[in-house]
């Protein structure tokens, strides 16, 4: 006889909560509790789910939260952060479809939204460029380095080359602060200023520069920066 608490009627009572509710019917821990359940069905994952919210400061740095991160939180296996990250993974695959069905610059929420999810709590900084057409719809979202942002990292020439490859009518940059406070940094608005500069040459616009971080967002664009 197995010694593993029963925990399958308080389970079922999240399960038919869900149903009748929707995910606004659980609360954080009881959302990561139960896809924790999932991966460890014979084990009672509440407290687990406690301390994963406890470590990372809420259900956004759970699911954010690197896998080897949440390795490190005792009682975590390859099978339940796998389970973290397919929930998160889902739910970026639908910000990114929202983001994909309209033009960009109409859609402005969801692409901040879409952002936030993916990179406000990364603990390294990662410089990407989002290239639109001419309608400004996203056709492509590449990550271009990570680490420090500056000109080591950061090469103008390489950012327009790969828009001259794909072709693209206007950018917009974004990176995140690991640190959580989104201020640009000098270094932020001298390497959006040239990638602006070297564009306008060739008719490449650069709408913007976004600066996710766990406290917020900063939109050079809208400080002026640019």
């Amino acid at each position: 006889m197995s010694d593993a608490p029963d925990n399958s009627g308080h389970r079922e009572r999240l399960r038919q909560r869900l149903f009748d509710g929707g995910a606004d019917a659980l609360l954080d821990h009881e959302l990561v509790e139960y896809i924790l359940a999932l991966a460890i069905p014979r084990r009672d994952t509440k407290p687990l789910a406690k301390a994963l919210l406890r470590e990372f400061g809420g259900i956004e740095g759970v699911f954010t939260a690197d896998s080897k991160d949440l390795l490190r939180v005792k009682g975590m296996g390859e099978i339940s952060a796998a389970a973290i990250k397919i929930a998160h993974a889902s739910a970026l695959r639908l910000l990114r479809e929202q983001v994909a069905a309209k033009p960009v610059l109409a859609n402005w929420q969801a692409l901040l939204d879409y952002l936030r999810a993916d990179m406000a709590h990364h603990g390294i900084e990662r410089f990407r460029v989002l290239h639109l057409n001419s309608k400004n719809i996203l056709i492509r979202d590449e990550v271009m380095s990570e680490g420090s942002i500056d000109e080591a990292a950061v090469h103008v020439r390489e950012v327009i080359r790969r828009a001259m490859e794909l072709k693209s009518a206007a950018l917009i940059l974004v990176h995140n602060h690991p640190s959580g406070d989104p201020s640009p940094s000098r270094a932020d608005i001298e390497i959006t200023r040239n990638v602006a500069e070297a564009g306008k040459r060739l008719n490449i616009a650069v709408h913007d520069h976004i600066i996710i971080g766990a406290q917020g967002h900063t939109s050079l664009r809208a400080q002026g920066l640019i």
